[in-house]
Parts: C-alpha cells; sequence; structure tokens
C-alpha cells in the first residue's frame, strides 16, 4: 500500500554522533510524502563519511521524499544509487506484511496501460486516489535493503502484485560505510513483471519503521538515471558539495 502513493507532524530521533549537522531540505522537485494514517519520518540534508546526502531518521513511522518524473522507456537503461545504513532492526523484513520496514529503499514508479490491471488492482487503485487524491501507478519497483532476505531476491508486496520488491543487500555486517549500487532498470523490470517498462514517472527515498514500532537511520547519495549511452538523463540528483547548490533538473 505505501508504495502505491509514490507517483503522487514527525517525532524526531537524536542524530546519530557521526552524521554531520541536518539542514532543512531544499531540493527543486523533490518533496515530502505523508502516508495516510502514518507518522512521517524525517528527511533532512547532512554528511556522513565525506559525502553529501539526504538522512533519514524514522521513528515508529513511514514516508517518502520523492520526484515526479517523465522518462521515455527507450531513453533509461541504468539507476546508480548509494545509502549508508546507520541503524538497522533485525526483526524488520520486505517479506513479511507485519514485519515490512526497510532501513533504506529507493521506489521508482512505472507508467503503463492501466486497462490490463486485475479486478481487484484496479478496486484497490481507486480506493488510493480517493484516500489520497492521486492516482497510483501503473507499477512500482523497489530496490531495498533488508535483515534476511537473500541478496537477489524479489519479494512481490502482499497488498498489490503491482509492487515488487529486489533485495540489493542485507544483514548488519554492512553497516557504517557507503555502499554503491548500478543497476539495469530495464532488465530489473523486465524480471519483476515479465514486459518491458512503461515510462518512469516517480522516484522516492523510503526509510521506514512503523510496522516494527522501532528506530531507523540511514543516508542517502546520489541518485543519477543514465541513457543507453551513459549520458545523464533530467531527474538524477547530484547533491551539493561545500557551497555548490544541488543539481536535481
Amino acid at each position: 500500500m505505501t508504495a502505491l502513493l509514490v507517483a503522487g507532524c514527525a517525532h524526531q530521533a537524536p542524530p546519530p554522533a557521526d552524521t554531520g549537522a541536518a539542514q532543512q531540505i531544499d531540493l527543486p522537485g523533490w518533496s515530502d510524502q505523508t502516508l495516510p494514517g502514518k507518522r512521517a519520518t524525517a528527511y533532512s540534508l547532512s554528511a556522513q563519511g565525506g559525502r553529501s546526502c539526504v538522512l533519514a531518521r524514522a521513528e515508529q513511522s513511514a514516508s517518502l521524499w520523492r520526484r515526479r518524473l517523465q522518462l521515455a522507456p527507450e531513453s533509461l537503461a541504468q539507476v546508480e544509487f548509494s545509502w549508508w545504513l546507520m541503524r538497522a532492526e533485525p526483526r524488520a523484513t520486505v517479506t513479511q506484511s507485519d514485519r515490512d520496514d526497510a532501513p533504506a529503499r529507493l521506489v521508482l514508479a512505472f507508467d503503463g496501460d492501466r486497462q490490463r490491471l486485475s479486478l481487484r488492482n484496479r478496486a484497490l487503485f481507486e480506493m488510493m486516489e480517493t484516500l489520497t487524491g492521486e492516482a497510483p501507478p501503473y507499477a512500482t519497483l523497489m530496490y531495498v535493503w533488508d535483515s534476511h532476505a537473500e541478496p537477489g531476491s524479489m519479494v512481490v508486496s502482499v497488498h498489490s502484485d503491482r509492487v515488487r520488491k529486489i533485495v540489493v543487500g542485507s544483514g548488519d555486517g554492512q553497516q557504517g560505510r557507503w555502499l554503491d549500487f548500478r543497476r539495469d532498470v530495464v532488465a530489473d523490470y523486465r524480471r519483476a513483471f515479465g514486459e518491458p517498462p512503461g515510462a518512469l514517472v516517480g522516484a522516492a527515498f523510503m526509510t521506514d519503521a512503523d510496522n516494527t514500532r522501532s528506530r531507523k537511520t540511514a543516508c542517502y547519495g546520489d541518485l543519477v538515471f543514465r541513457a543507453p549511452d551513459a549520458s545523464l538523463l533530467p531527474g538524477s540528483l547530484q547533491l551539493p558539495q561545500g557551497n555548490k547548490p544541488a543539481s536535481a533538473s
């Protein structure tokens, strides 16, 4: 249910001691996306390990930091992203609905032919549009960190088969350092949904701790979308370094 909102007052935990002083986020095109009935995760600009980052602090909360996009499927080849995990919850796993929390997620929303949706999904989409005022995306692909699931595994959401999660790392042995990822978005989407993707219409960072009623902290680095010729695509996020402004075209 949470991820269906991507194409569309938090109690903050104290910042970790090794994280730079947090600042209010002012990134062009990006905004907070709250969820019905959920406390909001706090997102702010900070620094960690020599890199600028979006700091996410979740305390029994779930919300997204997102932006809208409009990238044609033929223009998109790869996505590059990174995160630094500072606090995880060993009980959390995206494989169980009652413990479906993750310290870090990259959520990508895609357009498509809604007439192909099942009757169940159409009813769910109509309910979500009534609750939030916007229609959910046709399909949502997440890259997630999980406490237990095997890296490379794919998880179908229990709420809707239009939401699929690819586990890119697991456990707690890699906390406390930057982890960099590069993914073939088209291949991952085909694997997840068995068809080519439509336009990429949204992207979001998400750190949540509502189901396990716990705390999680993570930092997100640059988010880069690349064309087949490896050129940078609009909508990529390059965070400010020093006094330079952020680039989020």
